[in-house]
């Protein structure tokens, strides 16, 4: 007779639940990818009811007990650890009525499909009519799960996403960031000034670009048989960990954006496909946190597919499908990747100034669910911020201002810092990899990338959410998260 009763009965619920939001993830996936327009009312319902139906099984009365009556059973460590995971996600489903569950998500699938359409009509006034009930309702979320926490209304949206981290620490490292960020931007671009940058000639069709962005999926080891990549007026990585859908976006001018966002949703990617599957279905298994999963990606991206020696592997993957050119050496291939150019879109900017846009967008939002400013204030506080941090014009520019992500039609307030602390922890993972194999650049020129995979797969993927992440980021690199080694890496890469 099992000794673990009502563990058991949680494990039974939590692997029932993940059913489901498999198939919310897809419709969700679907939505953005493949649904044709005139679906998305009905879609937004039926993804609006899920949530619903989701948050019912989250918070069934019986709960309470089973939680409590598990504390008290014989539990293996890592049991523990799952056991603290269904407790924390449960308090969170408790905060919430499922009437704000139901409205937050059909006003966030009606303001992100107004948003496609609207943004490259650059119409502020008609997106702002959705994204106002967008933010009543955030702002209701934050109250609600601020007082269940005890924390400020920011820190307990931003803890659904980056559990334990508080505005005042991000203040602390963004403020840092602030004042040697701009100074390094300039220094940077005179420098390569000097270098001489062969510019790609077009057109770029988007069917060999995304022959291109598979071929370099496979180079670093993601798994077609277990996801797969669409296109999407955001990129974007969803599904679940055995069928992950990932999103990309293609211009005909300039084949770099959609293949370096490639690279970066591939990193999301194969920390869903590695994650721990003895644990499927249950807490333990999901990603720590949104930090640690662009830690991922930028891995991916900035540490590994900016790295010079990366660049040899890549060109002659963009020489078969766009064709022979001057511009594809692995040397030019690397400048353009590397190119610091301050520019109006976050995703498509380069490693240096990317910290500006996320700054800009977390004292914002942070405003903004504060009750400090109104969704109509959004556009003079993005103009300001952008000349300040990066010196661009951007005012009357909407689609490429404020309406250019999805996050905040979305209702994902709290996210943004994610991006620049999964920078950080992406620096941080790599330091710790060069210390364990001193021989690693050598490794990826020769095309050898299994170390890069194997240590995080070894640290990361396949360690879920056993440990929170202080402890995760220690056992990983011995020591918590330190800032000193993104800005090291910066300095290093771009000023040698």
């Amino acid at each position: 007779m099992s000794t673990t009763t009502a563990y058991d009965e949680l494990q039974r619920r939590h692997q029932r639940l993940h059913h489901l939001s498999h198939l919310q993830a897809i419709a969700s996936w679907d939505q953005s990818a493949k649904m044709p327009a005139k679906g998305n009312e009905a879609r937004s319902l039926a993804l609006a009811e899920m949530g619903g139906l989701l948050h019912q099984l989250a918070t069934a009365p019986d709960l309470k007990g089973l939680l409590d009556a598990a504390e008290g059973e014989s539990l293996s460590e890592a049991q523990r650890a799952n056991l603290r995971e269904m407790r924390r996600a449960w308090r969170a489903s408790n905060a919430l009525p499922q009437s704000l569950v139901e409205a937050k998500s059909l006003a966030a699938s009606r303001c992100e499909h107004a948003w496609r359409t609207q943004r490259p009509a650059n119409d502020w006034v008609g997106h702002v009519e959705n994204l106002r009930e967008v933010v009543r309702l955030a702002r209701e979320e934050a109250r609600l799960l601020a007082e269940d926490t005890g924390l400020a209304r920011y820190d307990a949206l931003m803890d659904q996403y980056e559990p334990g981290m508080r505005a005042a620490e991000v203040d602390r490292l963004f403020g840092d960031l602030r004042q040697w960020l701009p100074d390094l931007v300039r220094e940077v671009q005179e420098r390569q000034r000097r270098e001489t940058v062969i510019v790609p000639e077009g057109p770029f069709p988007a069917a060999a670009q995304r022959a291109l962005g598979q071929d370099a999926m496979r180079l670093l080891g993601f798994d077609f048989e277990a996801g797969r990549l669409d296109e999407s007026a955001h990129p974007f990585c969803g599904g679940v960990p055995e069928d992950v859908r990932m999103t990309t976006r293609y211009s005909v001018d300039n084949f770099l954006p959609s293949l370096t966002g490639t690279i970066h949703e591939t990193g999301h990617g194969r920390y869903e496909q590695k994650l721990p599957r003895e644990w499927l279905g249950q807490p333990l298994a999901r990603a720590r946190s949104m930090a640690l999963h662009e830690s991922q990606s930028l891995s991916f991206e900035m540490q590994l597919g900016a790295h010079p020696a990366f660049a040899g592997l890549l060109a002659p993957l963009v020489v078969k499908h766009l064709g022979a050119q001057p511009a594809f050496t692995a040397e030019n291939l690397n400048r353009l990747m590397t190119r610091v150019v301050p520019g109006h879109i976050r995703v498509d900017a380069d490693e240096v100034s990317y910290p500006a846009h996320v700054i800009l967008r977390y004292e914002i939002e942070r405003a903004l669910i504060e009750g400090q400013i109104e969704v109509e204030d959004i556009p003079a506080l993005w103009d300001a911020k952008m000349m300040e941090l990066l010196g661009i014009d951007t005012r009357g520019n909407f689609q490429d201002g404020p309406m250019q992500d999805v996050h905040w039609g979305a209702g994902l307030f709290g996210y943004f810092p994610c991006y620049t602390l999964g920078a950080m922890y992406a620096a941080q993972w790599f330091a710790a990899m060069r210390r364990a194999l001193p021989d690693l650049d050598a490794r990826i020129a020769a095309g050898e990338l299994a170390p890069v995979f194997d240590w995080l797969d070894r640290h990361i993927w396949s360690q879920g959410s056993r440990w929170e992440t202080p402890e995760l980021v220690r056992r990983a690199s011995g020591e918590t998260l330190n800032p000193t080694y993104f800005k090291a890496h910066l300095q290093a890469r771009y000023l040698g």
